[in-house]
């Protein structure tokens, strides 16, 4: 008799070719009193009954037939069209009614005795996950390559899930994996475990040994706030316990900061992937994840499945309630072994010249603060303090040298490339030094306060962007070695980069750094900042132009939007105008001459309205980009227009482009910011005047919605896009630009740092997302996670509607 859906403690270790590895697994931790969440399995010969009683196989084998795996193109069509072929399939009545009665019989298990609840009421999230029959195979390793779905409410959507499950055995990345391997396509199957969702406060993964040293001595605990998924993705950093495995002594934390977690969304009472991704307020971000009496208590935990395996194990746990659960475990089969060792080097210190991981932690390094601010780009960097108040002295900032000034400007711009770290007195993250600081790659503290005052040129600090803290001293964290970031951005093996449907672009203006961001998997350039390539050329465009020099203004700023498109060709590179603001533009070489004192230029003389008045100058820029575009053949320049206030300031803006040559076409697109309120209640008459795209500048946008001013220190908490007044507008913009069939886009801060916006987004419809760099990889893997979600939620209604 066929087996179609087993509970998890009617089957063993033994069991893979039924309930595929993961099944397996958690069927043996369960007979072993291990804290598993309880739950059943949609079995293998369920899969496989589902392809003979649709006849799908033949029609998957026809997609398959002759696919070359290296056409990515192809491949991610084959893979889509076998996946519409089981989401659209009829999953035959039995297997449904027996997957709802198995999902009412967990529930109930969860009642009181005696208790009662009709299987059409039953609303226990539950979470679907993948497990395929072939993980025992050797040389291979099919972990993490189909879907798991998390909060799962309802019956019917539990078998949407399952028939989910099923199709992600044909994501391209798997036909890739099973093709490039020699394996048989069918020879693979796959298992559906399905099981009582943890509501995690905290999760993680565990290593019985450490992986990347291949100490065992020591076991690894990562933990970060809320559900697994963004964990176990990577798309945040979690803290980092190492314990001694004898004594069941923490040796060693690393703190890390997290932004954001997935949670369940409350709203979602009958959902598939009922949950969200939420911020984590500032004061827990940065605080240790997991208290060390659980860090002991989950160690004994990991050591035990170790000795009843008896070999060294992979975990995945959770935490709710204060009950720890173990969700997952596997053999660590491979890992790179490593000599380094894990240490904190203080050179100049009289108290320790070397902490080492087995005797202290960072958080001993407290005594060395000497500022503290807000984290405003990530890293760790160490440098001599040089104070600069007035950009006029900026030569005086060497290569390797620490700025520290009040806040800094465009024309700091080549002081800024030869620092190591910057540091502010003032400012936010949407302030000009943590923009340009996340995009040179550089820690970055804002808004000490204090630093001018308290720090002195020529003391050597330590600067840690992420924690917001400037050490006394030359401070080096040796860690192990681990594949770098920079394998997943070129697009090595370590790291597996989704394809989403949603652009993902990135914010630049820096052209040095051009070729080094053009190796990130990412769509092109949703900014380009003219600002920077004029601090550069380093003078007012009004003085060169006065002098005879405009000629060789045009020049210069021609080569630095070469030097872009060049390195993202074919891919687009969307150079924004200049959108200088008057007290930016005075710091230039001759700027005081003809710049105006303003008392608010962040809503004074800028963007659109100033090229209709200043034409002559517009046009330097206009013949830059025409020779980019003509003399060096690079198409992929295209053009966008900041700060428009009125729909007859983008008519007359669109005037003037055309008299520099420039016309709208097939290889020529016009964009248009849209930042301001009355581009939002205006929006339908701003785009029948003529744009091919629109960007969303959530940081004006915000500022002039909330009435904040985004510069100000002061303000920095009331500084939010989360606002109602700022998401819904943020929503309408999209919806109207779809009505009207022109691409949407948003390059401000916000999807760099909120996630929920970028999933807010998404969710609307918005054509392309263009964050940070440092950001790029993880925003791929959020926004494929939303279209994933919209995937299944699009199969749900249309199975509906049949």
């Amino acid at each position: 008799m066929a087996r179609e859906i087993v509970w998890f403690e009617d089957v063993h270790k033994t069991d893979i070719a039924l309930v595929g590895g993961k099944g397996a697994n958690l069927g043996e931790m369960t007979q072993e009193k291990i804290p598993v969440p309880p739950g059943f399995i949609v079995t293998a010969e369920a899969y496989l009954a589902f392809l003979r009683e649709t006849g799908l196989s033949r029609a998957i084998l026809a997609q398959l037939n002759g696919l070359n795996p290296e056409d990515s193109k192809k491949l991610q069509a084959v893979s889509e069209a076998i996946g519409q072929l089981i989401l659209k399939a009829q999953m035959p009545e039995r297997l449904k009614k027996d997957i709802k009665k198995y999902y009412w019989l967990l529930a109930l298990k969860q009642l009181k005795p005696g208790s009662k609840l009709a299987p059409t009421d039953v609303r226990e999230p539950v979470a679907v996950r993948s497990s395929a029959t072939a993980e025992d195979l050797p040389d291979a390793s099919f972990a993490g390559q189909q879907d798991t779905f998390l909060n799962v409410i309802g019956g019917d959507n539990v078998v949407t899930a399952v028939q989910a499950a099923w199709a992600s055995l044909f994501e391209a990345r798997a036909i890739y994996y099973r093709a490039t391997k020699g394996f048989d396509h069918f020879k693979v199957q796959i298992a559906v475990p399905v099981q009582l969702m943890v509501q995690s406060e905290v999760s993680g993964i565990m290593f019985t040994i450490d992986p990347v040293t291949n100490d065992d001595m020591k076991m690894v605990i990562e933990a970060g706030l809320g559900l697994g998924e963004a964990i176990v993705s990577g798309s945040v950093t979690p803290d980092r316990y190492l314990i001694a495995r004898k004594s069941l002594e923490i040796v060693d934390k690393e703190i890390n900061l997290q932004p954001w977690m997935i949670v369940r969304d409350p709203e979602a009472k009958d959902a598939v992937h009922g949950d969200k991704h939420v911020s984590i307020p500032p004061e827990k971000q940065g605080a240790q994840k997991l208290a060390d009496d659980k860090i002991i208590e989950l160690a004994k935990i990991g050591l035990a499945i170790e000795k009843h395996y008896g070999f060294p194990q992979d975990m995945e746990w959770a935490m709710a309630a204060g009950k720890l659960y173990i969700v997952q475990t596997r053999p660590i089969t491979t890992y790179k072994p490593s000599k380094d060792k894990v240490s904190v080097v203080v050179e100049g210190s009289k108290q320790d010249a070397k902490l080492r991981s087995d005797t202290a932690t960072r958080s001993q390094l407290t005594q060395l603060v000497i500022v503290k601010g807000a984290a405003a780009s990530v890293g760790w960097a160490s440098g001599s303090v040089k104070i600069i108040h007035d950009p006029k002295d900026i030569d005086q900032v060497l290569k390797g040298d620490v700025l520290v000034t009040e806040m800094t400007t465009p024309d700091f711009v080549p002081a800024m490339k030869r620092a190591v770290a910057i540091v502010t007195d003032t400012g936010g993250r949407t302030s000009h030094a943590a923009i340009v600081s996340r995009e040179l790659g550089i820690p970055c503290v804002v808004g000490t306060g204090t630093a001018t005052s308290a720090l002195k040129t020529g003391l050597m600090v330590t600067v840690d962007g992420a924690e917001g803290l400037i050490y006394k001293g030359k401070v080096t964290l040796n860690k192990p070695t681990a594949p770098s970031a920079a394998d997943a951005q070129v697009g090595g093996k370590t790291e597996s980069v989704p394809i989403t449907g949603t652009k993902v672009y990135v914010n630049l203006g820096e052209p040095d750094v051009a070729e080094k961001v053009a190796q990130l998997p990412v769509d092109g350039v949703g900014l380009m900042r003219a600002e920077f390539v004029m601090s550069g050329i380093g003078e007012h465009p009004r003085a060169m132009l006065k002098a005879g020099k405009g000629k060789e203004f045009t020049q210069k700023l021609a080569q630095g939007l070469r030097t872009m498109a060049q390195a993202f060709s074919p891919r687009p590179v969307i150079y924004r105008f200049s959108d200088f603001k008057t007290n930016e533009y005075r710091h230039l070489k001759g700027g005081e001459a003809f710049e105006p004192q303003e008392a608010n230029p962040m809503i004074g003389y800028r963007g659109a309205g100033r090229y209709i008045r200043e034409p002559d100058l517009f046009a330097l820029e206009l013949a830059a980009v025409k020779i980019v575009r003509e003399d060096y053949d690079l198409k992929n320049l295209w053009v966008m227009v900041p700060f428009v206030r009125t729909v007859d300031e983008l008519k007359k803006v669109k005037a003037l482009i055309e008299e520099g040559g420039l016309r709208q076409g097939n290889d020529f697109k016009l964009y248009m910011m849209v930042e301001i309120p009355s581009n939002v209640i205006l929006l339908d008459e701003f785009i029948a005047a003529g744009v091919d795209g629109l960007s969303i500048g959530s940081n004006d946008l915000t500022q002039l919605t909330l009435g904040v001013d985004r510069d100000n220190a002061q303000l920095a908490a009331m500084f939010d896009e989360r606002d109602p007044s700022v998401t819904r507008q943020l929503v309408q913009i999209v919806k109207t630009a779809l009505k009207h069939s022109v691409s949407v886009g948003i390059c401000g801060q916000a999807p760099s740092v909120f996630p929920e916006i970028t999933e807010l987004l998404v969710k609307a419809g918005i054509t392309s997302v263009s964050v940070s760099p440092d950001v790029a990889i993880s925003t791929r893997k959020l926004i494929a996670s939303v279209e994933r979600r919209i995937i299944v939620q699009h199969a749900i209604k249309k199975a509906a509607g049949n």
